[in-house]
């Protein structure tokens, strides 16, 4: 998709951050770093099977004929498209703790809470 923001540097290859947001209709500018949502991280192939997939509703069986592949196709890429958000189990699992360490990090959530909400991702109890 060419009208996406590029999310890498073209030198160096790395994270490219938004640093500053500007309203054309008052000229007011804003700047700070600002995270980039995780679907603008999506490669093109990924953010039109997305688009794909929602304008099907999730219904493998029209995914299947619009794209023209197969089940196990469409279902591999499903796994592919949950990866890259981060939202498959391992990764799902690994963010959220990641997550609540940030939130210790910066002063927001003690050590207590922490350690009960990691062990509530993680599904084991004291």
């Amino acid at each position: 998709m060419s009208d996406q923001t590029p999310s890498r540097c073209p030198q160096c290859n790395g994270p490219l951050r938004t640093s500053e947001l500007h309203c054309p209709k008052c000229d007011l500018a804003i700047a700070g770093d600002f995270p980039r949502c995780r679907f603008c991280e999506l490669p093109a192939d990924l953010m039109e099977f997305l688009e794909v997939f929602l304008r099907c509703r999730g219904v493998i069986r029209q995914m299947e004929a619009e794209l023209g592949i197969s089940y196990p196709t469409v279902r591999a890429r499903v796994d592919k498209l949950l990866r890259a958000l981060g939202l498959d189990a391992e990764s799902y699992g690994k963010q959220s703790i990641r997550s609540v360490l940030d939130r210790v990090e910066q002063g927001e959530l003690s050590a207590d809470d922490a350690v009960e909400r990691i062990r509530s991702i993680r599904g084991t109890q004291r």
